[in-house]
C-alpha cells in the first residue's frame, strides 16, 4: 500500500478543504480496489506566533493590511467552504495561536491509529466551533471526542513529547521548498499543493500510482 502524506496546519482553512476533497477523492478510489495509508504532517503558517497565541483580528489586520482585506479574505474562505459542505464561522474564531501544540498531538494520534479523525476534531474545533486549539485543554478534549484518551492527550502536553520531532518535520519541510499548505506526497514523492477539487485530486493520484507502479516493474 502507497503512503500519502498531507503536509498541513491546524489553522489552515484551506487544509479543511482539501481534506474534505481528499476524503471524497479516497472514497471514489477504494471502490476501484486503490487503497492508500494516510498521514498527515507538520507546518506551521505561522513559526514566529509566540506560545499563547494573539487576538486574530488584530493579527489578521496586520498580516493582511487591513481587518477588511481579512474579511474579505475570511469570506472567499467560507464560499469555498460551503461549495464542499464545510461551515467556516470566522465570527467564532477570536485567537490566532501557535500550532506546534496540535501538531504534537496530531503526532501522537499517528500511533493510536485515529490521526485522521483526530485532524478533522481539530479543524472543527477551530474553524466551525471557534475553539482555541493552541489551548492545552482544549485540545485534550477535542483529541479525546476522536478515539484519544484525554488524560493521556493533556499529560503529554505539559511535557516536551513529540516537539522536537514536530519542529524538525516542520524544518525539513520549508528545506525541501515547500512553502504552501496543505501539500500532498505519494512514497515522498510531492504531487501538489492547494485543496485541489476531489476529481482532479483522484485523478492525480492514479496517476503518480501508476507512474510509481511503473518504475517499480522497470527497476
Amino acid at each position: 500500500m502507497r503512503t500519502l502524506d498531507i503536509i498541513s496546519d491546524a489553522i489552515c482553512p484551506w487544509c479543511w478543504i482539501g481534506k474534505r476533497n481528499l476524503d471524497t477523492a479516497l472514497e471514489t478510489l477504494a471502490a476501484e480496489g486503490l487503497h492508500f495509508a494516510i498521514r498527515w504532517r507538520p507546518f506551521q503558517l505561522n513559526p514566529e506566533m509566540p506560545v499563547e497565541g494573539v487576538l486574530r483580528a488584530a493579527y489578521r489586520a496586520q498580516k493582511f493590511g487591513s481587518e477588511a482585506r481579512g474579511r474579505e479574505l475570511d469570506a472567499n474562505v467560507a464560499e469555498a467552504g460551503r461549495a464542499v459542505g464545510l461551515g467556516f464561522r470566522h465570527d467564532l474564531m477570536q485567537r490566532t495561536p501557535n500550532t506546534v501544540a496540535a501538531h504534537r498531538v496530531i503526532r501522537m494520534a499517528e500511533a493510536a491509529g485515529v490521526q485522521h479523525a483526530v485532524v478533522e476534531a481539530l479543524f472543527q474545533g477551530y474553524f466551525q466551533d471557534g475553539r482555541d486549539v493552541g489551548d492545552h485543554a482544549t485540545l485534550a478534549e477535542l483529541a479525546g471526542t476522536a478515539g484519544l484518551a484525554a488524560e493521556a492527550v493533556a499529560a503529554m502536553l505539559e511535557g516536551e513529547a513529540h516537539k522536537a520531532e514536530v519542529l524538525a518535520e516542520d524544518g525539513a519541510a520549508r528545506q525541501g521548498g515547500i512553502n504552501g499548505v496543505p501539500s500532498f506526497l505519494m512514497d515522498r514523492h510531492l504531487l501538489f499543493s492547494g485543496a485541489m477539487p476531489a476529481t482532479r485530486m483522484a485523478d492525480a493520484f492514479r496517476h503518480a500510482n501508476t507512474i510509481l507502479s511503473e518504475r517499480a516493474s522497470a527497476a
